[in-house]
């Protein structure tokens, strides 16, 4: 007798999910190859999505798509231990038409994804490991903090000019504040007419030093982490370049990661955002400033160094001065920033230190 087969099996069969991720619920479109399926709001659980998936579409091959944001990573880690295929995506590179521009929602959003990921016009960020995800996060609590600290001097100033209090003569210039010397004289020779005045004053303070406690805690495990058999080795390259210092080479590796991910300088130079805007139409090509994408903190660590790098190596000083002849200082350091990371990507891919030319 001829029995019915209720099993139901969708392998060999692919499912596309777009994912639009907020912090309580995720708005999720499914399509199949050929076909829509349904757009629904379920909670922000990989696990949610995960038993939808398999109930509806057993044995099929998952891919799923979100877009970078605060959420990071850990969206992407779980849902490939469960077995999606998942890739997170710049936000700015997903194709969006100007009624979807115009009329912007969740299911808008989710739907706009899952349709580029199946017709395969999405490309996905570089994941960085779980094991190496803590570094990058100790580092960048450094830099959040250093900006925190800068916000809290500059309460102090103002707060002194506030009150009119101006500076004695051995703290005139501005490369002597914030010594032990400039603290002391904060908190016993500034004079203030009223208690609660000097109340306001111990509280900047007081809260400027635990920032600074805090920072150079911070400061010391970076520097064992630096030192660490992790980072060492590729530490000792990137310090023979000039310019780069102990945070900007830490701050580089963690966020590079494994520099072979670049096929060559000009990948890495958009990766950091060390290119131009160029737009070309027929015979016509106008090349204009720096791309507004790349890693930002990034850039801003190069261009720093490129200053220190300028004076300390003659083959790039002799550079600055060339390019200081036909454009502003400013523009002129950013050229030198991209070839300051050409030397960087030069000794992480060949393993090699840097030798700085030589004046004969």
């Amino acid at each position: 007798m001829q029995t019915q087969n209720s099993e139901l099996t969708f392998k060999g069969q692919r499912i596309f999910v777009g994912i639009d991720v907020h912090l309580k619920s995720w708005t999720v479109t499914v399509l199949s190859e050929s076909l829509p399926h349904k757009t629904f709001t379920q909670p922000a659980s990989h696990l949610a999505l995960n038993k939808y998936l398999t109930g509806n579409f057993p044995q099929a091959e998952y891919y799923s798509v979100y877009e970078a944001g605060f959420c990071g990573f850990m969206p992407h880690y779980r849902l490939q231990e469960l077995g999606v295929k998942n890739i997170v995506i710049n936000p700015a590179d997903v194709p969006t038409t100007q009624k979807e521009h115009l009329q912007k929602d969740d299911p808008t959003d989710s739907r706009k994804l899952a349709r580029s990921l199946r017709s395969g016009e999405l490309t996905g960020i570089y994941i960085p490991l779980p094991a190496n995800l803590g570094d990058r996060t100790l580092v960048r609590i450094r830099a959040s903090l250093v900006s925190d600290m800068v916000r809290f001097k500059q309460r102090i100033k103002s707060f002194l000019y506030f009150y009119g209090i101006t500076y004695p003569e051995e703290f005139k210039k501005t490369h002597t504040h914030w010594s032990n010397r400039f603290m002391k004289w904060l908190r016993e020779s500034v004079v203030l007419e009223h208690e609660k005045d000097r109340q306001s004053l111990e509280l900047l303070l007081q809260q400027a030093d635990q920032q600074r406690a805090l920072l150079l805690e911070l400061t010391n495990k970076i520097k064992e982490l630096s030192s660490s058999q992790k980072y060492e080795k590729n530490m000792k390259l990137l310090r023979s370049v000039p310019g780069i210092g102990m945070i900007t080479a830490i701050t580089l590796l963690t966020e590079i990661e494994d520099i072979s991910r670049f096929p060559n300088t000009d990948h890495f130079a958009g990766f950091i955002g060390l290119v131009p805007n160029r737009h070309s139409s027929g015979e016509s090509t106008q090349v204009g400033e720096m791309t507004f994408r790349g890693q930002t903190k990034l850039k801003k660590l190069l261009i720093e160094s490129s200053w220190v790098a300028a004076r300390l190596d003659p083959a790039l000083l002799k550079c600055f001065n060339q390019y200081i002849m036909r454009m502003d200082k400013n523009k002129a350091i950013v050229k030198i920033a991209r070839k300051v990371l050409n030397r960087i990507y030069f000794v992480l891919k060949n393993k090699m230190e840097y030798v700085p030319s030589v004046v004969k």
